[in-house]
Order: C-alpha cells, then sequence, then structure tokens
C-alpha cells in the first residue's frame, strides 16, 4: 500500500489523512515516499507480491511527472512481481474528477495500472457543492468516459448513501447516471459521520433521514448494482454510520477489489508507505502485529528514517 495525503479540498465528511496539495510539500513527500519504497524494496525482493493499492488523499493531486517517477520506481523496485509472477491487480484511486486529467491517465496506463477509482460519491450538483467537492456531475462523466477510451476495463466508483440534503429520489437518479456508465465494481458506503471530520466537529446530522429512507437507498443500490451484472463481494460496518448500515462492494466477474479482500480478511502481510500507513504482519499462527508511520506530512518526511527502522523491527526476519 502506498499513501498520497493530499487533496485539493477536503470534503465535509472527509476524515481520511489529507493535507493541501502544496507544490514545494508534494514534492519533498514523493522524495521521502520514494525512499521508503526502495528500502522496503530491497528486503521482499525475493517475495510474491499479489496487490498494489496506491491510495489517499486523492493521488492523482500529484503531477503527471511526480505519477511517472513514482510509478518508474515501484516499477524498478518490484520488477519481478509486476512482469506477471504473481501481481494479481494494481490499483491507483483516482478518486476526484477535478484531479483527473489526460496526461495523468496515460501515465496510469503506460505503467500497467489494471484498477483505477473514479469517486463522483453523488451525481447531484446541489449535493457535491454543499459538502465541498469542486468539481461537477459533467466531469465525472468526462474522466469516465476518457478512462475508457485509453483502454481502462476495470473501473470502480464510489456512492455514498445518506449525504445532507439528499433523499432516496436523489439516490435513485444517481443510481440511473450512474447505470449510463456503466462502471466494473461500485462501493456503496452508508455515510459514516467522524469526529475528524469537518461535519463531526460541527455536529451536524446525518441529512435528518429517516431509517427507512438509507435503506430504500442502500437496497435501490443493490437493485442497480444488480442491473448492471454485478454481485456483492465484500462487506464492513463503520462506527457512527448512518442507520447502523454497511458499506458494501459490488463488482462484475473478475472484476472485484482483490486488495480490499485481501485487507479485511486479514490473511495476508501488507508492507505499507507513506503518512499515516499501517503495516500488518500476519503470523502462520495467526497473529497480527501492526505498525503505523506519523500521519502528520511534514513529520513524516523529516522522519523518513524511523518510518523504514518501524517497519525493520516490525518484518525483519
Amino acid at each position: 500500500y502506498i499513501h498520497i495525503p493530499f487533496c485539493v479540498q477536503k470534503c465535509l465528511y472527509c476524515d481520511f489523512l489529507s493535507a493541501p496539495a502544496g507544490e514545494g510539500g508534494r514534492e519533498r513527500y514523493v522524495e521521502a515516499l520514494c525512499r521508503e519504497i526502495v528500502r522496503e524494496g530491497k528486503k521482499y525482493a525475493d517475495y510474491t507480491v499479489r496487490t498494489i493499492y496506491i491510495g489517499g488523499g486523492t493521488p492523482v493531486t500529484l503531477e503527471a511527472s511526480q505519477l511517472d517517477r513514482l510509478l518508474s520506481l515501484v516499477e524498478d523496485t518490484f520488477s519481478e512481481a509486476i512482469s506477471g509472477k504473481g501481481l494479481l491487480e494494481y490499483t491507483v484511486e483516482a478518486g476526484r474528477p477535478d484531479g483527473i486529467t489526460q496526461e495523468k491517465l496515460e501515465v496510469l496506463r503506460r505503467h500497467g495500472i489494471s484498477r483505477i477509482s473514479i469517486n463522483p460519491q453523488t451525481m447531484q450538483q446541489r449535493t457535491l457543492d454543499r459538502i465541498g467537492r469542486r468539481h461537477t456531475v459533467e466531469d465525472v462523466v468526462r474522466s469516465f468516459w476518457l478512462a475508457r477510451e485509453l483502454g481502462f476495463d476495470n473501473i470502480n466508483m464510489d456512492l455514498i448513501a445518506g449525504l445532507p440534503g439528499e433523499n432516496a429520489a436523489d439516490m435513485q437518479d444517481t443510481l440511473r447516471q450512474i447505470e449510463a456508465l456503466h462502471p466494473d465494481s461500485l462501493t456503496v458506503h452508508a455515510l459514516a459521520i467522524k469526529r475528524a471530520a469537518q461535519m463531526g466537529q460541527e455536529k451536524r446530522a446525518e441529512g435528518g433521514l429517516e431509517h427507512w429512507e438509507i435503506s430504500r437507498m442502500i437496497r435501490d443500490s443493490g437493485d442497480a448494482a444488480k442491473r448492471m451484472g454485478m454481485v456483492p463481494y465484500y462487506l464492513y460496518r463503520q462506527k457512527n454510520i448512518a442507520g447502523n448500515f454497511e458499506n458494501v462492494g459490488y463488482a462484475k466477474a473478475d472484476k472485484a477489489g482483490i486488495y480490499n479482500i485481501l485487507i479485511m480478511e486479514e490473511k495476508q502481510t501488507i508492507v505499507a508507505c507513506g503518512a499515516g500507513s499501517i503495516s500488518k504482519r500476519v503470523y502462520p499462527d495467526g497473529r497480527i502485529e501492526r505498525c503505523e508511520n506519523v500521519k502528520d506530512v511534514s513529520q513524516y518526511i523529516e522522519r523518513i528514517g524511523e518510518m523504514i527502522e518501524r517497519k525493520r523491527v516490525l518484518l525483519e526476519d
């Protein structure tokens, strides 16, 4: 797992680790991240890498040249795995359409990225404006078809049920527009308000929706996924989730997110690089130990040697 902790602007509901995408900070971060990847790659050259997942934040807030540099390093470092000796999935969570450009998608395509996410969360413009997303519905459609034209045949999209001001009719309209795009997988989240999110700090309600209405959104999402030829393949629940519902991933045949499955089952070791990322070691007896990189971007850059040492202690033998 490789974490890119930058976003153009943080969504009001989001509590994931992200920071403003300033140019100087991004470059220094990429330098530190590359140093960490190189050190990890030297240790695991003889291991089989099943999946590589680059998440965020929004990874495409990096410039095309920075993405190219990062992916080139990953290729050089894990060349045996990427050449076809075990790698099952190579994902970049492109995320918000306001960071996606043709040049960046061409970089991803050139480096053999097999799966990307383009995440609208909703196709209602007034909701996008309300929750702090600067892109338009048209940007979502443009980014999706651009990715298709460039040859991406495994595109995931994320939606959130229970966003402020939305009702079941809004979700039905969003699903209608998503069906017209026909992505390869769909992840449907019930809104979860965490304390670290701006909504949580302001103690905003989840839009005042009744339990039955969120239930309708979830049920309609499952029906839409079925119409698109998808089946559910993973499920998890978060704290403070609207209506005590779940997050469900749906996918077409052979398009399930393998990294998602592995991280949920907790049966495979994960080496994680980047600020706030958590490495996980799974022992043969099922015991699990973890170590976490510091979350603050500047601290991560300054203490990168310490982050490398933490993983050495966890994973050395």
